[in-house]
């Protein structure tokens, strides 16, 4: 029986080396696939790994039907037996009812990967979609770790050093050039995210004469504006 699987997690926990390994696994077995992709940190058509590793992909735009797609090359002959579906999140809520059609009508295995919450702790719509008709919703093992060393479970951005709550879902980051180069992310466990403690944050704390030990942790949500 073929599966809609959606394999979930933070950033930095593999989701991508994990797509490229199982299209080799499956692509060494002899059956067809299809990669797709949206808003890679690499560019268009491409899927990356945080590892260095990238292939070719289809690039997934918000007009794209996945049903139209596959239908036609079926049609013209050509053999589809898996999807990997990289960067699920930022699909949209009618595409991954149209992955979940291709699964039950043409019964083809889709395999999807993505971050499921925003900077805000808010849900992607393409990943509430998924949690809500995937046949099997997994978390990858590999965990992410937050800069003190516990398990990783929010996704933060920051911009021009600070860590924001508010803005557009989608902001790409990292390794981009030019305006958006002043937005990375950085993997938190909830106690640092709720605090606004950001590894830069903790750093400029621990060089501060006035900080104790025991307060490193610590960083006000807003930051006081009253004069000592």
């Amino acid at each position: 029986m073929a599966e809609l699987v959606f394999f979930s997690g933070t950033m930095d926990c593999g989701k991508s080396t994990l797509a490229l390994q199982m299209d080799h696994n499956h692509a060494a077995r002899g059956r067809a696939g299809l990669i797709f992709t949206k808003h890679d940190r690499a560019g268009e058509s491409v899927l990356s790994s945080r590892l260095g590793l990238t292939t070719s992909a289809l690039e997934v735009v918000d007009d794209l039907d996945f049903w139209d797609v596959i239908v036609s090359r079926a049609v013209s002959g050509q053999r589809v037996d898996y999807l990997i579906c990289d960067e699920a999140q930022f699909y949209t809520p009618v595409q991954i009812e149209q992955l979940a059609r291709i699964v039950d009508e043409m019964r083809i295995d889709v395999y999807a990967f993505g971050i499921t919450a925003d900077f805000r702790t808010a849900l992607f719509p393409g990943s509430q979609r998924l949690i809500e008709l995937a046949d099997r919703v997994q978390a990858l093992q590999v965990e992410a770790l937050c800069w003190c060393g516990k398990r990783a479970t929010q996704n933060a951005r920051v911009v021009k050093g600070v860590m924001v709550v508010e803005g557009a879902q989608v902001a790409l980051g990292d390794i981009t050039t030019g305006e958006v180069a002043r937005v990375h992310y950085e993997v938190l466990c909830r106690r640092h995210y709720m605090r606004r403690m950001t590894s830069y944050a903790a750093r400029s704390a621990a060089s501060s004469p006035e900080v104790l030990p025991f307060e490193l942790d610590f960083c006000p949500i807003q930051p006081s504006t009253e004069q000592p």
